[in-house]
């Protein structure tokens, strides 16, 4: 099988392209400077240098949540303008396209999982550029899948994980919210899911529409916390000697975040037979294979 990842060089497109080539499978990428997905003829170059694809999968994003709010132009401009170019040069070359959205179209004040069809309701920059490149998606291809997700974490690029194991060091206390309730999701779990995705549109036709993939049991940031840094403790040692609890009312940030943006994924479950596993045991993996990678050579 042949794809196209759009966004090769980022958290989630570098796992995806080497879960592609490890299942044997023909795995172009594009990424910046060499493509740009709000120039329509940067992204028809990218399509006619790649040919006939089975599927093209699209991580690229703009996920600066917080600088998004005086980023507004170019956040549209990727999240939004980009998404719909795609979608229509996907139309016309009769490819399905797999769409990586987010947890933040939603206003967080469900007290229960959010399922796919509930009511969005996004709040800042970041999130309505997503929400309304879903609606481009939406408008332009009918075969798409949209998969929402939260929390990204990966060995590749910044991310939370990767931040508390550097302030853990830095710092001798850490101060992290703690009424944020969300799901954790490991970047190669989810870029292994999307594979199987495009694995199964190939050969079925009812996978179209929008789903949720996130890895099990919600948890709050502060909690996170606590378990990447005992975790962490197997392989180094820290200078944090405490992690305090905060309200998210004391640690202000230019985008307002959803207070719960847990996500039902049963449907995807369902749908493509896909199963996920506890946050925890992802963690586990990413660390152990993260600091193999920084041993000395010798």
């Amino acid at each position: 099988m042949k794809v196209l990842i759009i966004g090769c060089n980022g958290q989630l497109g570098r796992d995806l392209m080497g879960q592609a080539q490890a299942r044997g499978w023909e795995a172009a990428g594009a990424d910046l400077p060499e493509l740009d997905i709000t120039k329509a003829a940067s992204v028809a170059h990218i399509f006619e240098r790649c040919g006939a694809v089975g599927a093209v999968i699209n991580s690229a994003a703009y996920t600066a949540v917080d600088a998004a709010e005086s980023n507004a132009e170019t956040a549209f401009a990727v999240n939004r303008d980009g998404v719909r170019i795609l979608a229509q040069t996907c139309e016309q070359r009769k490819a399905p396209l797999i769409h990586i959205s987010t947890d933040y179209v939603f206003d967080g004040l469900k007290t229960s999982p959010y399922l796919p069809a509930d009511e969005i309701n996004p709040m800042g920059v970041y999130a309505r550029s997503k929400a309304e490149g879903e609606e481009e998606l939406r408008r332009h291809l009918t075969r798409h899948v949209i998969v929402r997700t939260s929390w990204l974490f990966g060995l590749h690029g910044p991310n939370f994980v990767k931040t508390m194991l550097r302030l853990g060091k830095e710092r001798d206390i850490l101060r992290v919210v703690d009424d944020q309730v969300g799901c954790p999701t490991y970047a190669g779990d989810l870029a292994g899911a999307l594979l199987d995705i495009a694995a199964y549109i190939q050969h079925k036709s009812d996978g179209w529409g929008t789903y949720h993939y996130c890895n099990e049991v919600p948890v709050t940031w502060y909690a996170f916390t606590r378990r990447i840094l005992a975790l962490a403790r197997t392989y180094e040692q820290f200078m944090v000697n405490q992690i305090v609890p905060i309200l998210t009312a004391h640690y202000p940030t230019p985008a307002q975040r959803p207070p719960y943006s847990v996500l039902d994924c049963d449907s995807l479950e369902a749908r493509f037979g896909i199963s996920r596993r506890p946050w925890e045991k992802a963690l586990r993996e990413m660390l152990s294979r993260l600091y193999e990678e920084q041993k000395p050579e010798g």
